[in-house]
């Protein structure tokens, strides 16, 4: 039985989400305390608890502790199955977070899977749908299985009611080397609106390109018809030659437009000057692809909370070796072995 502090780190729900993940791919029981022990409601969420959920049907897990405010849990999976899943967070929780959690073993399972995950598709501290589909998934592939995205609705906090389909065809996993992003083939600065006047966006996307100095016809809006309630998401896509990378930020009531765009634009210019093919949330994420292919390299930012938890937990269910070089102040070099 694998033993997990749940406040370690960053104290959220990120590590609870690697231990299911883990959990089903090695098939080893683990118990967890201290759920996201540093948030301010601490214990399981309607998101965490959907995420316990589908980890409990691929893996036909016994679990104890699977309710709303639990803030210890012990999962037992049994067998790994792929097959028809449909999985709904009932809120505007994050319903990508849901799929990052069960992912990894549908990768890695007898057969193909098909899910469909119902709940927020743009949160706040969460991957948004642009990120699995635009800089997630395409690594994803590049490393073997083949897994396509696709949006039916998107869904904002706090009306939620985002709906997307993911195809899983899978594949033993390939190590990756990343190590140079190569030269910018395109630049795409898009302002998403739904129920939100059209200023916001014009002063979101006048704001982030000055600052980033892209040109007028790398800048557009895109605006939801029919949503279910009202959301606001800035999105910055940087595609290179060797991977693609996208930044978001999310417009908030009481919020400028032009903070969210400063920050985002902040953000963008961080990692072009860095000159790293892995941006810091790409970073959690890859980690544990590498690690479960057992190989594999790549070079990014410094290491956020996010990523140190995410290396503590693998190291509690994987016998790899990870490997962290400071190759100059803003890149790492990030290396995986047996």
């Amino acid at each position: 039985m694998v033993r997990i502090d749940g406040s370690l780190g960053e104290g959220g729900g990120q590590v609870l989400r690697t231990s299911l993940a883990l959990s089903l791919v090695t098939g080893q029981p683990f118990t967890i305390q201290n759920i996201r022990a540093g948030r301010k409601k601490p214990g399981l969420l309607r998101q965490h608890l959907t995420s316990v959920k589908a980890a409990e049907a691929v893996g036909a897990a016994e679990v104890s502790g699977a309710e709303l405010g639990s803030r210890e849990l012990t999962f037992h999976p049994r067998a790994l199955a792929a097959g028809n899943y449909h999985f709904a967070v009932g809120t505007a929780g994050s319903a990508t977070l849901v799929l990052q959690t069960v992912l990894p073993a549908l990768l890695l399972a007898e057969g193909p899977s098909t899910l469909m995950l119902e709940g927020g598709t743009h949160n706040p501290l969460a991957p948004p749908f642009d990120f699995l589909q635009r800089a997630y998934l395409p690594l994803v592939r590049r490393m073997g299985p083949s897994v396509e995205a696709t949006l039916e609705r998107a869904g904002f906090f706090p009306a939620g009611g985002g709906r997307f389909r993911v195809d899983v065809r899978p594949a033993p996993l390939k190590p990756l080397h990343l190590l140079e992003r190569g030269r910018v083939l395109r630049r795409d600065l898009k302002a998403v609106i739904a129920m939100i006047p059209f200023d916001v966006a014009q002063r979101e996307l006048g704001t982030a390109g000055a600052a980033l100095k892209w040109r007028p016809d790398e800048l557009r809006t895109e605006e939801l018809k029919r949503p279910l309630g009202p959301g606001n998401v800035l999105v910055a896509e940087v595609e290179s030659e060797h991977v693609t990378e996208v930044f978001t930020g999310f417009g908030e009531r009481g919020k400028r437009a032009e903070s969210v765009a400063e920050a985002l634009a902040a953000e963008v210019k961080r990692y072009l000057e860095a000159d790293v093919p892995v941006g810091e949330h790409l970073c959690d994420q890859l980690l544990l692809l590498l690690a479960l292919a057992k190989e594999g390299a790549f070079r990014t930012l410094p290491l956020d909370g996010h990523a140190e938890t995410q290396l503590h937990t693998i190291a509690k269910f994987l016998d790899v070796k990870v490997e962290v070089r400071e190759v100059s102040r803003d890149v790492r070099e990030v290396a995986v072995r047996a």
